[in-house]
């Protein structure tokens, strides 16, 4: 059985081709996140329910791009802001395929919380995500957590695909898995638009509350099943807030190197099809 390991083995600081771009050493958080951390949670009617997520991909920003809290319907959300200078939206597109195959590229994202990742179906790099359910093992705060996401399109879930392709936006969508518990917990939105001199990411997560439902188990009696652990188990301030913090370190950081990791290993490249 492999050992997990946080950060890189010695043996990947020798052997990686990816060793250049893992850096123990993350950025501050930007000020815009210490701002939304520091004024706790905000109204639920600034960050929109799940069933208005198509809204993303309009113009402008919304009252509360960053921000988290508690629904009540018992769920989190969670916004949070990335600004990428010299990153497109196809590089995203790129690295949520690439990344998802072995372990070493999934710890570059965060190097201080990233442990393990692989791809359910047992298959490595095949320049896709969407159908496909990513496993990781991860830490969110300092609970280490057996998760996955299971993606899927972003018109299963309302998006127009042409107004997204006309708009040159990438929407990542995926279903959150709690895998020990084999429930699906909630959603996550990743909504990439070009800007001036890069791309944003628009981040959003929905979970906990009526989100939650048992892996595989379908209509009323999943709903009640997912009702009943929802209650047992409720979202917290203080789990949204981790997660918050988490997203934001990650997407910093890896938009900081995305786009020579783009240049040496993406499309085109003599590495791009490993």
């Amino acid at each position: 059985m492999r050992t997990l390991e946080l950060g890189f083995s010695k043996g990947e600081m020798t052997d990686s081709p990816y060793r250049r771009y893992f850096n123990s050493v993350m950025a501050p958080l930007p000020g815009h996140v210490l701002e939304a951390l520091s004024k706790g949670p905000v109204a639920h009617e600034l960050l929109a329910p799940f069933n208005r997520v198509a809204g993303l991909q309009e113009d402008g920003h919304g009252l509360a791009e960053t921000a988290y809290t508690i629904a009540p319907d018992g769920s989190a959300r969670i916004a949070c802001l990335t600004e990428m200078p010299g990153v497109t939206p196809a590089m995203w597109d790129w690295w949520f395929a690439w990344h998802g195959s072995e372990a070493p590229r999934y710890k570059l994202w965060h190097p201080l919380a990233h442990v393990d990742v692989a791809w359910a179906d047992g298959e490595g790099h095949t320049g896709r995500y969407v159908g496909r359910t990513s496993n990781i093992v991860e830490y969110v705060g300092a609970q280490r957590l057996n998760v996955g996401v299971r993606f899927v399109a972003p018109a299963d879930i309302g998006f127009d695909a042409k107004e997204l392709a006309r708009r040159g936006q990438v929407a990542i969508c995926g279903r959150c898995l709690v895998r020990d518990l084999k429930m699906e917990a909630g959603w996550l939105v990743h909504l990439i638009r070009p800007v001036p001199g890069g791309s944003e990411m628009r981040s959003r997560f929905w979970i906990g509350g009526p989100h939650v439902n048992p892996i595989g188990m379908t209509g009323g009696v999943g709903r009640l099943v997912g009702r009943a652990a929802a209650m047992l188990r409720p979202i917290s301030a203080a789990q949204a807030t981790e997660l918050l913090i988490h997203d934001a370190q990650e997407m910093n950081h890896l938009a900081a190197f995305l786009p020579a990791l783009f240049a040496e290993f993406g499309p085109g490249t003599t590495e791009s099809g490993s």
